[in-house]
């Protein structure tokens, strides 16, 4: 058969994936909404440990009435829906109740907000490698799909980590390994009616490896995940991607917003398919207002741009918003005052819109520690 007949063959076998799919036009319209101008995903899929590491370090036993009390914070914030229109969940949190007894998965959608789940259950070390890993989770994956969708959620996530340190990528196995993990949990997710996000993060090490390193590596990975999502005939208009920006190492200077926005535009044409409806930045290891920044100069650097470059931001929209409650009833409303004001900077950054002050400001890098071996968010 010539290459015109395996095109032919292959766009036959998606067209008939995707009818045999009854969620197929409900995946778009998903998609498509989350996706759109001027909003983007409130991250607060912490698990619980890690989620109790950050309420103790303001003061706030980890706990479950806890967790439930800090989710509610952040569902409940008033107007949050004008600028966010997803939020993925942590398990325990989709099924929880506010302090009023409503499901949390109804709070949000009464703000406009579609519900999603993480999915995926960690990181483990491949064996053979420099600490590589693979994400976990693909067993009894299409029941749990199946209960969260029963349980409200319309979106999940599911996050890879490649490593890319001064002078070496991820290796080949942990690249192939990956993008396998990222296209059987999409596929499996879209045959149960949750719109995938795909989270290839090319995580940052130290080094002093620039922007130039960081598109390659980043390029080489994105390029492995699309392949595979095609061959598992993956729905490309009913995804998301959750990817890094380009950014220099821990141990470089750090780039202007422009420098990261030509770099990460670039990678994102080279890489990634037009029908994609949204590219989701996580923030990473960015201060709060380097995050908003740079979404502003993604958008000045590829104005028509064919995705929605927004957001998926978790530390930078709690982090000030957790040091703020600290846990006292008394901070409640200020909190999620600077939430939302926060959002509301994303959301007129993601529209190039934003022209300051940031309700944050400053704050420069992120600790090493935290930028290292995948913060994610």
């Amino acid at each position: 058969m010539h290459f015109s007949g395996l095109i032919l063959c292959r766009s036959h076998f998606v067209l008939a994936a995707q009818k045999s799919n009854p969620y197929a036009e409900e995946l778009k319209d998903t998609a498509k909404y989350i996706a759109q101008r001027g909003k983007g995903i409130l991250a607060s899929d912490e698990s619980n440990a890690t989620t109790g590491k950050r309420l103790e370090a303001v003061g706030v036993e980890n706990s479950e009435d806890n967790r439930r009390a800090w989710r509610q914070l952040l569902y409940t914030a008033p107007g949050l829906g004008q600028y966010v229109s997803g939020a993925i969940m942590f398990e325990e949190t989709l099924y929880q109740k506010g302090s009023d007894g409503v499901q949390f998965v109804d709070v949000l959608k009464a703000q406009g907000i579609r519900p999603g789940i993480k999915v995926d259950s960690g990181l483990q070390v491949l064996p053979g490698t420099d600490g590589e890993t693979a994400t976990q989770g693909l067993d009894n994956l299409a029941a749990r799909c199946e209960a969260y969708y029963k349980q409200g959620a319309r979106f999940a996530k599911w996050r890879a980590v490649l490593k890319i340190g001064e002078g070496q990528g991820p290796s080949t196995q942990a690249v192939l390994e990956n993008a396998h993990g990222l296209a059987r949990y999409a596929q499996i997710a879209q045959s149960a009616g949750l719109v995938p996000i795909v989270e290839p993060e090319v995580t940052l090490g130290p080094g002093k490896y620039t922007l130039d390193e960081c598109a390659y590596w980043s390029e080489r990975v994105y390029s492995h995940v699309f392949r595979l999502l095609n061959e598992y005939d993956v729905m490309l208009e009913g995804i998301l991607l959750k990817p890094n920006m380009i950014l220099p190492g821990l141990d470089a200077p750090p780039a202007s917003p422009k420098d990261v926005a030509k770099y990460t535009v670039r990678t994102m044409r080279r890489s990634i398919p037009a029908v994609v409806p949204g590219i989701h930045f996580l923030s990473g290891g960015m201060s709060e207002e380097e995050a908003t920044l740079n979404l502003q100069a993604l958008q000045e650097e590829c104005p028509n741009s064919p995705w929605s470059l927004t957001f998926s931001y978790g530390r930078a929209l709690q982090t000030t918003t957790l040091k703020t409650w600290a846990g006292k009833p008394e901070n409640w409303a200020a909190a999620q005052d600077i939430l939302v004001k926060l959002a509301k900077a994303n959301s007129e950054a993601q529209q190039g819109k934003f022209q300051g002050p940031h309700p944050v400001p400053g704050g420069g890098r992120i600790l090493q520690a935290l930028r290292t071996g995948g913060s994610g968010k």
